[in-house]
């Protein structure tokens, strides 16, 4: 169970660091406008998708770990780490200037992978104010650690919401909305998962 997760918590961190890394070098893409799901489209986009893979299914072998101490908790994070997945296994369709040489607008016709992707999108950012909001009422966990999920949980929920408008929109600010949503709520779990291993030593 300890190993488990660590492993999610590694995979929390490097999930971050490569998608931050990535968007920043990627000619042609703009991290405060594009999302991440973009960095899994064009010829570095297997790092992305890589990313989504990987980081995923050892988030989701997490949530198995957690699920030893607080089943609804742990369910919560293999499901978030199964719609990771899936986000890599059907990425996104070309669209809002990149990769370069699209059309910076969104296509009126979606294909079905990008409908897919959009599906696995929706479950993700669903379970992320939900993961820290379980995790904030329940007794598996001392005072400080519900605490911060609490907060995390509400950050979350502000930071999907402003996400979600801004990707309506089309908004200059999409990416970065997107970003402090994941980074807030990845290093929680993370933090989480952590302390999930000492437990278990």
């Amino acid at each position: 169970m300890g190993l488990g997760a660590v492993i999610a918590a590694v995979a929390a961190i490097t999930f971050i660091v490569v998608f931050l890394w990535d968007g920043w070098t990627r000619p042609g893409y703009n991290p405060a406008r594009h999302p991440v799901s973009a960095l899994a489209l064009g010829a570095r986009g297997w790092i992305q998708a890589s990313n989504f893979f990987v980081c995923g299914v050892a988030i989701a072998v997490g949530g198995v770990a957690v699920a030893g101490i607080t089943w609804p908790l742990g369910a919560a994070i293999t499901v978030f780490g199964l719609a990771l997945v899936a986000s890599g296994v059907f990425p996104m369709d070309a669209m809002r200037g990149y990769p370069p040489g699209t059309p910076d607008t969104t296509p009126a016709v979606l294909s079905r992978r990008h409908r897919w992707h959009d599906r696995a999108g929706a479950v993700a950012f669903t379970c992320m104010p939900v993961m820290p909001a379980i995790a904030a009422f329940s007794t598996a966990f001392g005072w400080e650690v519900r605490g911060y999920s609490a907060a995390t949980a509400a950050a979350a929920v502000v930071l999907v919401g402003r996400f979600g408008s801004a990707w309506e929109k089309d908004d200059d600010r999409t990416g970065v909305w997107q970003r402090a949503a994941l980074i807030t709520v990845l290093v929680w779990l993370a933090i989480i998962s952590t302390v999930v291993a000492f437990r278990s030593l």
